[in-house]
């Protein structure tokens, strides 16, 4: 959730970064209530900072965006909660993003930003199983490595969850 924030703050000119570093640019709330916590969060980091700054300032409150995600889901009629569990109501939009993301890492077209930053969390998080088979996986490790170098801030949020990661699992 932290990193798919910092991903869209991006996305929304908000931050970007060099190959060092991450800085803000934009400090103007976006409306979006997830973000702009996010926003606040690495306000407080400084002007610059690094990837795992960035991901530690706003994994602190990712329960907070998890949850504020779900209602939002709950809430557009996608997902229903009972007894504190979560099931799809309508899978439409997961199904088209599934396809999107597949489409990209099995074809050599000019990928979209967004699906490039999607795709890097994705991988980061050991998730690619979710959009493809073990063969396609195999078949598309090349495409997969291309894509995580092509935008700076995916691929730096991406190593970033992934060094996390390795952490929490020893």
């Amino acid at each position: 959730m932290a990193g798919a924030a910092l991903m869209e703050l991006a996305l929304r000119n908000r931050m970007d970064a060099d190959l060092d570093r991450f800085f803000l640019i934009d400090l103007t709330p976006t409306g979006d209530v997830i973000l702009d916590d996010a926003l606040q969060q690495l306000e407080l980091a400084g002007a610059e900072f690094g990837a795992i700054t960035a991901l530690q300032c706003t994994t602190d409150h990712a329960d907070f965006y998890r949850r504020t995600a779900l209602n939002g889901l709950v809430a557009k009629g996608i997902i229903q909660e009972e007894a504190g569990r979560y099931s799809i109501i309508d899978d439409r939009e997961q199904r088209e993003l599934k396809a999107r993301l597949r489409q990209e890492l099995m074809s050599d077209e000019i990928p979209d930003p967004t699906n490039v930053m999607l795709l890097c969390l994705v991988e980061a998080a050991g998730l690619l199983g979710l959009i493809l088979t073990p063969d396609e996986i195999t078949k598309s490790h090349d495409r997969v490595e291309q894509l995580n170098r092509i935008d700076i801030i995916g691929h730096a949020v991406a190593w970033a969850v992934a060094d996390m990661r390795s952490i929490v699992r020893h």
